[in-house]
């Protein structure tokens, strides 16, 4: 367990290190919600806390619409550990945010739930509400799963509740 600790602030401290960066640049979320919420048998299911990096300054408008890079990662109840980075769109119908992504990462089983791969890929559908300036709170429901890669892709489904915060 302290080996992935120490991945999980090794890898927080890379992605949000502040050397010859403008604090106006961080966009970092923290989500706390529930890893495998439809296991049937019940064992696998457990909390997850993670955090996420965005730097608003990377949004590229295209004809599909506007997506930007993401970094983050996640530890369960059961010490499994999900490191990712990928991209994120962003539509907008008002104050209510629509935020699709693709991340594939790292997975780590720890005592939790083998998805049959360290290669893993995450896709998440997350609903955004600005509530104060430069602060969102949002609800997700993502998959994660191998694509058949590996000897086994049981996948998972998750959700969780998230905050954001632009710095």
């Amino acid at each position: 367990m302290k080996l992935k600790q120490l991945i999980i602030l090794l890898f927080t401290l890379m992605a949000f290190n502040p050397v010859n960066a403008d604090q106006s640049d961080k966009d970092i979320s923290f989500y706390t919600g529930t890893f495998d919420v439809i296991d049937k048998e019940g064992d696998d299911k457990t909390t997850l806390f993670g955090i996420e990096h965005k730097n608003p300054n990377l949004f590229r408008d295209t004809f599909l619409g506007k997506f930007k890079p993401i970094t983050g990662g996640f530890m369960t109840g059961n010490n499994s550990v999900y490191l990712y980075s990928g991209i994120e769109g962003q539509y907008g119908l008002g104050p209510l945010k629509i935020l699709p992504s693709f991340t594939p990462g790292y997975y780590e089983k720890g005592s939790g739930k083998d998805l049959g791969s360290v290669l893993e890929f995450k896709s998440e559908i997350k609903f955004g509400l600005d509530i104060f300036e430069n602060s969102k709170l949002s609800y997700s429901y993502s998959h994660i799963s191998n694509n058949d890669w590996g000897s086994s892709n049981p996948g998972t489904d998750n959700q969780q509740i998230t905050f954001s915060k632009n710095f």
